[in-house]
């Protein structure tokens, strides 16, 4: 079903969202990263310019942040006072519940029980209550609808509403706003929220000329997990089944397909999908600790595999910026890292 003109986010949305989530989201740094530091034994040195836009540094260690606190904060003050809820595996979890105690709600999140105990914890500790379900992300959603019905709690989708993309749009539009002349954005996609709202953002952006008239934005998935890019080439939505999706390591692109809402802005917006395998992310997991200080989860660091391991597949560009989606590393994952790391010879 196509969206009418009315329904897709505007320029004029992601910038409203800017000013609603400032002072609360960070305006994170995007870093140029060295390209000798990036080279590999099995590659050469990259021909690019390489950005990581260091979503891991926002309070809740990712992006998710932005959209939820955009959408709780336009909740009305009665609509607040019921409480709200989300389904999430984890980092829409944290970002649902940072919003609501900033702004003094009840969050109710319900999570698969294979979601990593540290986005569990972490979640908890912002004070939400966990409901848990099987690990389909179907069942996550039928089960906090069960509870909107209930308790009349107000919904707080992951990626599949407006307010969503337009607040993770904003990481787009922060990428453009400080490296105008960038050639190739990278964002990663499950639901289709952060690639929706980056695409949006950075094609609309450069209508208005505050950026590159041939800048691409392509989306990078697992492809253990690649209904995104089914769908987006076949332009049809695809759902995959669940014992499908989890086999990735990236637990937070294990969506079983894109939003509604997020499909139409990215068949709009999106100049092509790339999948990348579970080695690839891993090595670029290593890449990016042993390269930078920063720390990626394996969802975060599709961008860079994407980058690294299919340049071959992407457009050419001279400037590429890949937008780390999250920090939240399981610390056991991070010490077998550390550790290959350690016992890999230097050359």
């Amino acid at each position: 079903m196509m969206l009418s003109m009315s329904e897709f986010v505007t320029l004029d949305d992601i910038r409203a969202a800017k000013e609603r989530i400032s002072g609360v989201a960070v305006r994170t740094p995007l870093y140029r990263v060295e390209r000798a530091r990036l080279q590999l034994s099995k590659l050469p040195e990259p021909v690019f310019d390489l950005y990581i836009k260091a979503e891991s540094e926002q309070p809740i260690g990712s992006f998710k942040l932005r959209g939820a606190y955009n959408m709780v904060s336009q909740l009305s003050p009665e609509a607040r006072s019921r409480g709200v809820i989300t389904y999430s595996s984890g980092n829409h979890a944290q970002g649902v519940a940072y919003a609501a105690r900033a702004l003094g709600a009840k969050a109710v999140i319900v999570m698969p029980s294979n979601a990593p105990e540290v986005k569990k914890a972490a979640t908890k500790a912002l004070g939400a209550e966990i409901v848990e379900v099987g690990p389909a992300s179907s069942e996550r959603r039928i089960r906090a609808e069960e509870l909107v019905a209930q308790f009349g709690y107000a919904m707080i989708p992951p990626y599949d509403a407006p307010e969503i993309i337009a607040g993770q749009g904003t990481c787009g539009l922060e990428i453009v706003e400080q490296l105008p002349d960038v050639d190739l954005v990278i964002s990663p996609v499950s639901g289709g929220g952060l690639l929706s709202g980056t695409a949006t953002a950075v094609k609309l952006a450069a209508e208005a000329g505050l950026a590159s008239p041939t800048v691409k934005v392509w989306g990078a998935e697992p492809e253990l997990a690649a209904d995104a890019r089914e769908s987006f080439y076949s332009k049809t939505l695809v759902e995959w089944p669940a014992e499908k999706t989890v086999r990735t390591i990236g637990d937070g692109l294990r969506t079983q397909s894109l939003g509604r809402l997020n499909f139409e802005h990215i068949l709009r917006h999106v100049d092509g999908i790339v999948t990348v395998t579970e080695e690839e992310i891993f090595a670029a997991m290593r890449v990016i600790l042993t390269a930078t200080k920063l720390v990626a989860e394996p969802s975060g660091a599709v961008t860079l595999a994407a980058a690294l391991f299919h340049a071959h597949q992407l457009p050419e560009a001279r400037k590429v910026a890949v937008v780390l989606s999250g920090g939240n590393l399981e610390p056991a994952l991070r010490e077998r890292l550390e550790s290959e790391i350690a016992s890999t010879p230097t050359v």
